[in-house]
């Protein structure tokens, strides 16, 4: 291993790229942050505040995410696994870490300073690696270094927001900063693109989505756990318990059905609005986590009713079918499952939890799973046709 490397942009089409050992290690970081916000989103619902805690989980979980994800795209492009890039991307690491230890204050209290710190470490990480490809890579300066002062300007936006803004101030500060902060892309690299490669990116995307479906198994141990401590278990319990897994696992199959490297590899115009759709994908997930946790734990020390807990397993799984239909309608030249199809699936699935009183917590999660299972088989079934007809007229323009 070399001490430094010339910071140069590695080709679009670079063959066999993969995640790196170092990008693995930095997402795990990510499963402690992300554990952390699903906790306390699982905790506000049984305690009967699910709509207060709304939006503390969302501004949590952008942070998690933006931080995330541009780091990911920066490495797509500039990846040189030199010792000065390890070690700001430990620094990197450490603010997530950080992070993660202020999400119950900020939950709790309102209280953002340990989140905006934890954010304030990693951006000062990723500014000191635009410098680096600044520095290195000349035909792309200007592109660095207007991410590098983007950054930096809205992070100090940011320190304003936790320390010196008032309290009637901070949401609609937030929301303008978020705002900014997705706008810092689009402005930088208007001057020269960089060069990140579409298959190493769709694959990371992935990762990050199975590292979300696996903190959900998480969620709904935690909810077994506390069942189990207050006597709770018994058929409903399971039944909730092995239909979260199904939901869970139709939601993996559903998310792979595309396959994104190809898409954007054709489209990488449309890579914003796939890229930045994914925070609701992301966040839909782990709020099902959440939701799901809940719902397992129904029947222990929590007063939310059975409508509250029904809705916090079903929006999530709505939220993901209407989002994951529409990210992936911008990349792929046919849809594997049709618009209208997913928003009818989610559809029903909203509708389910309104008959909780009749059916129950448990009844309304065997439900949204048994919708699920349907929508995977339905895509099975639309995935075959479509393979026959395409063999079919292989076969025909063969024989012409």
């Amino acid at each position: 291993m070399r001490i430094r490397v010339r910071m140069r942009a590695r080709p679009i089409d670079e063959p066999h790229r993969v995640a790196s050992p170092l990008e693995l290690l930095f997402d795990l970081t990510f499963v402690v942050a992300v554990a952390a916000v699903t906790a306390q989103f699982a905790h506000a619902i049984v305690e009967g505040h699910a709509a207060g805690g709304i939006a503390p989980f969302l501004q949590v979980f952008f942070a998690i995410w933006w931080a995330w994800m541009n780091f990911t795209w920066f490495a797509s492009s500039y990846d040189t696994d030199d010792v000065g890039y390890r070690v700001l991307t430990m620094v990197q690491m450490a603010g997530v870490l950080v992070l993660a230890a202020g999400v119950p204050v900020a939950a709790e209290h309102a209280d953002y300073g340990f989140v905006t710190l934890g954010y304030v470490i990693m951006r000062i990480g990723l500014v000191l690696l635009w410098l680096r490809a600044a520095s290195g890579d000349p035909a792309r300066r200007r592109t660095a270094l207007r991410y590098a002062a983007g950054i930096s300007v809205v992070t100090v936006g940011w320190l304003y927001h936790s320390v010196l803004a008032p309290v009637s101030a901070e949401l609609p500060l937030f929301v303008v900063l978020a705002l900014l902060e997705l706008a810092v892309p689009l402005w930088a690299e208007r001057e020269r693109p960089t060069t990140w490669h579409p298959h190493h990116i769709a694959e990371r995307y992935g990762l990050f989505t199975i590292i979300l479906l696996g903190e959900s198994v998480l969620a709904v141990s935690r909810g077994v756990a506390a069942a189990m401590e207050a006597g709770e278990v018994g058929g409903r319990f399971v039944v909730v318990a092995v239909s979260g897994l199904v939901v869970l696992f139709a939601l993996w199959w559903l998310y792979f059905l595309v396959e994104a490297g190809e898409g954007l590899s054709g489209r990488r115009d449309r890579s914003y609005l796939w890229g930045y759709g994914h925070y609701g994908i992301f966040a839909a997930l782990a709020a099902l986590g959440a939701g799901l946790e809940a719902a397992t734990e129904e029947g222990g020390h929590g007063v939310a009713g059975p409508l509250t807990l029904g809705y916090a397993v079903a929006i999530p799984v709505g939220v993901f079918l209407l989002l994951l239909g529409a990210v992936y309608r911008l990349i792929a030249a046919r849809p594997v499952v049709p618009s209208l199809v997913l928003w009818a699936f989610a559809a029903v699935v909203a509708a389910l939890p309104a008959a909780s009183p009749w059916i129950g917590v448990h009844g309304v999660v065997a439900a949204i799973a048994a919708s699920c299972v349907l929508l995977v088989t339905a895509t099975i079934v639309m995935t075959g046709s479509a393979a026959a007809r395409a063999h079919g007229d292989r076969a025909d323009r063969a024989l012409a």
